[in-house]
């Protein structure tokens, strides 16, 4: 009982002694476990996600998988509990031959950290194999001469396993003429030999069975067993010699097939058949078999199969010379293989991206590599690379892994798709060099704005337009890609004239079309000033704005407008008297007679207006200013020219087509008030309207020339109280200097109500390319006389004297322009 303790506390602390080490080898990125051979699929190996610190429910998005050397993959992971099973069974003397410690290298990869860690399992022997022998029967023959107490070499037994497991002892049986002794070779193997423990006679057995068992430490053990038949000969004096102990030969792995490796030889003191030497191998593992053939005549060794290295780089061989007679000798082969570097890098690509964002920061591991080159030494070493122009680089991870990471800022707009070339050279003179490509598709991330084509627009667009027509289209592009590039258009809120913009104009949102909503007139609206928006289809959206400037071309919609003389329809009643100028018979040719005054609400060209005298009374008598629209005598009146001319001017813009309108002037030439009146009378008779009597209208006209009569009566009252005021001062103070010219009586006459001042006129016109602008001044400044008073004598006395004319005058007198009869 004790003893069962102390072997259940000894495995309490190898138990905890191996949890340490892992937990210790965890923290490092490297797991160690083991696990028997010849364990069924699916067993059990460790518990790696608890090891690593992985969560279950995050291994299968994770994509976790276990890749090893090889094309068998001997573990996986469990989806569910994240263990670590076998994917194969596994067998040990198949995977390490000749090695004593087997041990399974592999790594786990968590693509979606980009992590590898690394993974060892070490397979347990198991007593699963019993010793061999090469041959199940061996011939031996002996001359009946030999002394007791010889020994013939037995071939030995071959078990793969290791340890207790493997073989231990051997067992002779069959027959008293002979024993067994085992001795120990140089590295521990036990071989067996054959001692002679009785003499022999041939006469007495010829032949001897035996049977040779070889046993395990295994338990249960198990055995092995040949059948050994000694034949007695005759008398044999010498046994062959080998020439050397031990052959011992280097080639380079890349000899070729059918190359004499070397050549053993063996010499027999003998004559004739005891002389004679045949050569074969002795003890020779199967692999060994496979790749060496012995010539039994001559002992060459040649080679049957490529060596390589990688797979053995030494075979251990004997050979044995038989003679004639029975006798034999035996010597070593020892074949070591030289490295030659056979062999590429190998590049693999254990977990790559496909796609990565651009806004993925500097450092962002895109592909885990394992590099490989199967040579050793210096044709081993491997140096890895990439080929310049990509913002990636490379950092060495565990052991043979590299990362390849973002050594910068990625620009899809710039190069949406890298081919990362990773290039693997070994040390080897000359250097073996392979590649692997990358193919990395680079994500967009909304962080352009839509850009406009143009930095700002502006289009022309002529008033009464139709409803919805064209304006311009506005476009602007995303550098972006997909759903981040897709660009949509609005107009930013705006009123003109108090009402929303959106009433004017509108934008087509997926084509940047700008229309326009409503017919438009120039004299309303000269221009709009607006901004387009556009916005791509991220988020958050990104926009920028332009100003688009829209500027109405005036058409020729308006025709000129006639200010003076004012439209007879505007008069009422009196409309007949519209327009009547006065001017005097003796008037020079070029005397100003009156002035046709007209705008045009419509711009430039179309505002340009020409007058023209369309119909006269008297042709030749009147002609008007092409531009300025003045009436002029083109002659002076004769005393046959009729006292009443009726002239119509036509007022003519300058669009196409051209636009008019027409004045109608009545021109009284008249030497008298008298006649003037008398004119003005007839006149009136024939404005009467049809059935009216002519009395009424006769009386209506010398009740208004009795009112301007007693009206200049009094005028002229007050003037001469006025003048001898004047020379009441004069006798009291010094007379100032400076005098005002009087008006004459003549230059008022009253007729029906109607007050004409007979002083003609000038007109001040300013005319702008907006009409609503252009102003129209009648000054009193520059005027002439249309009718002339009489001549003043040479030196004409003041009416005023010395005072200040603005004192004098009424306040009403400087505010009349000219002449109206209404």
């Amino acid at each position: 009982m004790c003893a069962a303790g102390r072997r259940w506390g000894r495995r309490q602390r190898a138990l905890l002694w191996a949890v340490l080490l892992a937990a210790w080898e965890a923290a490092w990125g490297q797991l160690r476990y083991s696990v028997p051979e010849e364990m069924p699929k699916g067993s059990f190996v460790g518990d790696v996600a608890k090891d690593l610190g992985l969560q279950l429910p995050a291994l299968g998005d994770r994509g976790v998988r276990v890749v090893s050397e090889g094309r068998t993959q001997y573990f996986t992971v469990h989806g569910k509990t994240g263990h670590l099973v076998t994917a194969e069974r596994i067998d040990r003397e198949q995977l390490c031959e000749n090695v004593q410690q087997c041990v399974l290298r592999c790594e786990l990869i968590v693509e979606g950290e980009m992590q590898v860690y690394g993974i060892q399992v070490e397979i347990m022997d198991i007593n699963d194999n019993a010793p061999s022998f090469q041959e199940a029967g061996t011939e031996l023959k002996i001359i009946e001469t030999t002394a007791p107490g010889s020994r013939v070499p037995l071939t030995d037994a071959h078990d793969p396993d290791l340890g207790r497991n493997s073989l231990q002892s051997y067992e002779l049986s069959g027959d008293e003429h002979f024993s067994l002794a085992v001795q120990a070779g140089p590295g521990g193997d036990q071989r067996p030999e054959l001692v002679l423990a009785k003499a022999l006679d041939r006469e007495e057995a010829a032949f001897h069975e035996l049977v040779l068992r070889a046993m395990d430490g295994g338990d249960p053990a198990r055995t092995g067993t040949a059948r050994i038949r000694v034949t007695v000969l005759d008398a044999n004096d010498n046994a062959p010699v080998f020439s050397q102990a031990e052959y011992t030969v280097r080639v380079p792995e890349d000899v070729p097939v059918g190359s004499v490796l070397v050549t053993v030889t063996a010499t027999d003191a003998d004559e004739g058949l005891y002389g004679e030497i045949k050569y074969l191998f002795k003890k020779i593992t199967e692999k060994s078999s496979q790749t060496f053939q012995l010539d039994s005549d001559t002992g060459t060794i040649t080679l049957l199969r490529s060596l390589d290295f990688e797979e053995g780089d030494s075979y251990k061989l004997e050979v044995q010379a038989h003679d004639g007679g029975g006798l034999f000798a035996t010597t070593k082969v020892v074949v070591t293989v030289t490295d030659v570097n056979d062999n590429v890098p190998e590049i693999s690509v254990r977990s790559a991206l496909t796609e990565i964002s651009e806004d993925a920061p500097s450092g962002t591991v895109v592909a885990l590599l394992h590099v490989r080159d199967r040579d050793s030494g210096a044709n081993g070493e491997v140096r890895c690379s990439l080929d310049g122009g990509a913002p990636f680089r490379l950092q060495k991870s565990l052991e043979d892994y590299y990362r390849v990471v973002t050594a910068g800022e990625l620009d899809r707009e710039q190069v949406s798709e890298y081919n990362v070339t990773v290039r693997a050279a070994d040390g080897g003179r000359p250097a073996l060099q392979s590649s692997a490509v990358l193919a990395l598709r680079v994500l967009d991330v909304n962080d352009n704005a839509p850009v406009f084509a143009e930095e700002r627009y502006s289009a022309r667009l002529a008033e009464n337009n139709a409803a919805g027509a064209l304006v311009l289209t506005v476009r602007a592009t995303d550098a972006d890609w997909g759903q981040n590039a897709r660009v949509r258009y609005r107009l930013a809120e705006g009123r003109v004239r108090g009402a929303p913009l959106s009433s004017y104009v509108s934008v087509q949102a997926e084509t940047g079309a700008l229309y326009a909503l409503r017919s438009l007139d120039y004299e309303q609206l000269r221009e709009l000033q607006l901004w387009v928006r556009a916005e791509d289809g991220g988020a958050p959206a990104l926009g920028s704005n332009v100003s688009v400037r829209l500027e109405v071309l005036d058409e020729n919609d308006n025709a000129p407008q006639v200010l003076y003389p004012p439209a007879a329809a505007a008069l009422g009643s009196g409309a007949a008297w519209s327009g009547v100028e006065l001017a005097p018979r003796r008037s020079e040719a070029g005397a100003l007679v009156a002035k046709v005054v007209a705008v045009d609400a419509d711009a430039g060209q179309n505002a340009w207006l020409s007058y023209e005298l369309a119909k006269a009374t008297e042709p030749g008598l009147f002609r008007v200013g092409l531009h300025s629209g003045e009436v002029r005598t083109a002659r002076s009146p004769l005393a046959r020219d009729a006292a009443r001319h009726s002239l119509v001017v036509l007022v003519r813009d300058h669009g196409r087509p051209a636009l008019s309108a027409t004045a109608t002037l009545s021109v009284v030439l008249a030497e008298s008030v008298a006649e003037l009146l008398a004119e003005l009378g007839s006149a009136a008779d024939e404005a009467a309207a049809p059935g009216e009597p002519a009395a009424s209208l006769t009386r209506w006209l010398v009740l208004a020339v009795a009112a301007v009569s007693c009206l200049f009566v009094a005028f002229l009252l007050l003037l001469l109280a006025l003048r001898l005021r004047r020379c009441h001062r004069r006798q009291l103070l010094p007379p100032d200097g400076g005098a005002l010219r009087g008006v004459p009586v003549s230059h008022f006459v009253g007729i029906d109500g109607v007050r004409a001042f007979l002083q003609s006129y000038s007109h001040d016109v300013s005319l702008t390319a907006d009409s609503r602008k252009s102003q129209l001044r009648l000054s009193a400044a520059a005027c002439c006389d249309t009718l002339p008073a009489r001549p003043p004598p040479d030196e004409p006395a003041p009416l005023l004297g010395d005072e200040d004319p603005a004192g004098a005058l009424p306040a009403d007198s400087a505010s009349l322009p000219g002449v109206s009869l209404t």
